[in-house]
């Protein structure tokens, strides 16, 4: 009686769980199939817009752009030493006497109210040292400014020349694919040929062989594709989550040719290191100049004028107006040492613009030199992929009508995928090249 009770309550826990295992089929046969790959944004740039999307979105641009509201802030606080100053007071008192002090007898008169209100005036006449040290902080919001400038463009080259590794990166994963199809093809004629007895088991194996080393060099190229465009996202300073295309192209552009000469006179005249430098160098200048001339006397002018009384009713008006002269005489040796440094720090800053001049006479040589050797890899390149390209169909030609192996087809086979490498790299150091000369002559706009 209870074994058979036993098996019911089996039978029904069976039936249950077939129930429910029913319904859960149910539901997930009508659930929608999860999303594995979200469609996200799309945003397409060309160099121009992703050198300018970086400029706004860098956090050191901003930094430089506040330090320039901090000079300029020096520069009014410069500016006000040499304005009027005018201040005021207002005050109560309760006083005791002693009338001796005054030669009377000694008694003790108070205690006293007094009442004062008071204006007073200062005024710097005259004084070499604030005119200059105000010079010197207005010169010090143009170094600045163009502090900020020279990040800014530094920013844009910077990410200029990754936006053009992600077109080489680009350019690759297009070879590699080509290389793929080529792969394909050459391995069903590899199979064709088998079929017909023309060719062996070890053709077919070798073509096999070569489609998957192709392939795998397609996914080493997509991954650096991708992690290019992540780079440049973060160049730009954007979010991750949109889906980047780049709408430029890694070609040859006309570029017009020019002598050392004249590339060195564009990039003196436009390039802002050295206007920053030299501006750095007028800064010593006036801080010294500012310095020397605490040498010279200064005029100042006070006055105050106020009302003072017992009582505010019966307040009287009094003043006083003064000019000072001031004279150094002797600090102690301290002016002559600030003297001192100061014309050190000046020579300091000649021996930088001396420095920086340099360095922009040899980056824009630099330039020069690759992009003229870049032309030429080009030609090169061009020329020897035609030849490849050529080789590689007389070898299936070959290859086909049985006089040689499908060897011979894959060492032509190889010598494209190289020359194709080739030609990337040409236009990559002729683009590359050409956005270091815009740099060096201070000509980034321009692209």
């Amino acid at each position: 009686m209870m074994g058979g009770q036993c098996w019911k309550a089996v039978g029904l826990c069976v039936v249950c769980l077939m129930v429910i295992g029913g319904i859960g089929a149910v539901t997930w046969a009508a659930s929608p199939e999860p999303a594995t790959v979200r469609d996200l944004p799309e945003l397409r740039l060309s160099l121009r817009e992703a050198m300018d999307a970086a400029v706004d979105q860098n956090p050191t641009v901003r930094l430089f752009n506040e330090r320039i509201t901090q000079a300029q802030d020096v520069a009014n606080t410069q500016l006000g030493e040499l304005l009027p100053n005018l201040s005021g007071t207002a005050g109560a008192s309760r006083r005791r006497f002693f009338t001796g002090s005054f030669g009377s007898s000694a008694t003790v008169v108070g205690p006293r109210d007094f009442y004062e209100m008071r204006a007073f005036l200062t005024q710097n006449v005259f004084s070499l040292s604030l005119i200059q040290k105000w010079r010197a902080a207005k010169a010090g919001v143009d170094v600045a400014g163009l502090d900020a400038e020279v990040t800014k463009r530094d920013t844009m080259a910077t990410a200029g020349l990754i936006y053009l590794e992600t077109l080489r990166a680009k350019a690759a994963v297009n070879a590699r694919t080509a290389d793929v199809a080529l792969n394909k093809e050459l391995l069903r004629l590899a199979a064709e040929r088998k079929s017909a007895g023309m060719a062996t088991s070890l053709d077919v194996t070798r073509a096999k062989v070569q489609l998957e080393n192709a392939k795998q060099r397609l996914l080493v190229a997509e991954n650096e594709r991708d992690r290019a465009k992540l780079n440049l996202i973060r160049a730009m300073g954007l979010s991750f989550e949109v889906k980047l295309v780049l709408t430029d192209e890694m070609k040859m552009v006309n570029v017009s040719d020019q002598s050392i000469g004249e590339a060195l006179q564009v990039a003196k005249e436009h390039r802002t290191e050295l206007k920053a430098q030299q501006n750095r160098e007028r800064l010593a200048s006036l801080s010294l100049s500012s310095v020397t001339n605490e040498r010279v006397p200064t005029i100042q002018a006070l006055g105050d004028v106020g009302m003072i009384g017992n009582q505010i009713p019966n307040a009287l008006t009094t003043d006083n107006v003064q000019v000072l002269m001031r004279v150094p005489i002797f600090d102690g040796g301290m002016r002559e040492a600030r003297i001192s440094e100061s014309r050190s720090l000046l020579r300091q800053e000649a021996i930088r613009t001396q420095d920086v001049q340099y360095q922009v006479g040899l980056e824009v040589r630099d330039a020069l030199i690759t992009m003229s050797s870049a032309k030429q890899q080009v030609a090169v390149a061009e020329e020897g992929l035609k030849l490849s390209l050529t080789e590689l169909e007389l070898s299936r030609e070959r290859f086909a009508v049985g006089v040689a192996t499908n060897i011979e087809v894959t060492d032509a086979q190889t010598r494209v995928a190289q020359a194709r490498d080739n030609l990337i790299e040409g236009l990559f150091t002729f683009n590359a090249s050409r956005l270091s000369l815009a740099r060096a002559q201070g000509q980034l706009e321009k692209l």
